[in-house]
């Protein structure tokens, strides 16, 4: 039996309420979707949602909120990707990777200017094509002084440009050695601390999350059901198919990243 229409007309209301005033309910409801997406596609390969989100919310929001609110999304995604693989963490990691993001969110809030961008993002993607493909970083690199460096190099760009991820799941990757849950469950753990100073040195520089809290709040909601999806998918992957898809998905975002860098050079 059909749903009584006035369902639907008290619907529309409801979401006017709730979601930006300045976006059209159907872009909000556009975004709500695809945050489930790529939060799947995160959680089964590792890699990749995040950008993926990043460049839809490019196209889609006000300059000044997508950083701020991507932010937000990806912190929500990430605590429950990393809530859904907790045992698989490596602590000791996270322990020496949570100083440094302090540090670089700390240097970040004294510099909030804009960076040479095509710079920042060629000087991300060789970064990213080294780890993948080239030797293993060195021993200090992994080390727990090398991994607090490189938290808060990567958490002190990630203010200004928000594409660092791809160059952090590819450090955790060399750390875990490429075993899956280890990898998707601790880089879960990395990105959360990366991604929460954002709302404090957001709202201090006078971002009113308060506008945005609505989509954020079920941005979040439909990224967990995406992560449990993509959870289920990973399971029925080995460690060395895992391996491939991941080192392939980074060097296209790479790509990505130096294809942009030259248009914008």
């Amino acid at each position: 039996m059909p749903l009584p229409l006035a369902n639907e007309h008290q619907l529309m209301p409801l979401l006017t309420e709730v979601l930006p005033a300045d976006l059209p309910a159907l872009t909000s409801l556009m975004l709500i979707a695809v945050s489930a997406l790529t939060s799947a596609v995160t959680a089964s390969l590792g890699i990749g949602g995040g950008v993926l989100l990043l460049a839809v919310m490019a196209v889609a929001l006000p300059p000044a909120a997508i950083i701020p609110v991507h932010g937000m999304v990806q912190l929500g995604s990430n605590i429950s990707r990393a809530s859904m693989t907790l045992r698989h963490i490596n602590l000791r990691l996270i322990l020496w990777f949570a100083p440094g993001a302090l540090l670089g969110a700390w240097l970040g809030s004294l510099f909030l200017v804009e960076l040479p961008l095509a710079l920042v993002q060629l000087c991300i993607a060789a970064f990213i094509l080294l780890l993948c493909w080239g030797p293993p970083i060195p021993r200090i690199a992994t080390s727990a002084v090398g991994t607090l460096v490189a938290a808060a190099i990567t958490t002190f760009i990630s203010l200004f440009v928000g594409a660092t991820g791809p160059l952090v799941a590819a450090f955790v990757k060399q750390q875990q050695k490429g075993e899956r849950f280890s990898t998707v469950a601790t880089f879960a753990a990395a990105m959360c601390l990366q991604h929460a100073p954002k709302a404090i040195i957001y709202g201090a520089a006078g971002f009113v999350f308060a506008d945005w809290l609505g989509l954020i709040v079920l941005m979040i909601l439909s990224g967990a059901v995406g992560t449990w999806l993509g959870l289920r998918l990973l399971r029925r992957l080995n460690d060395r198919r895992f391996t491939l898809i991941f080192n392939l998905l980074l060097t296209l975002l790479a790509l990505r990243l130096v294809w942009q860098a030259l248009l914008a050079g």
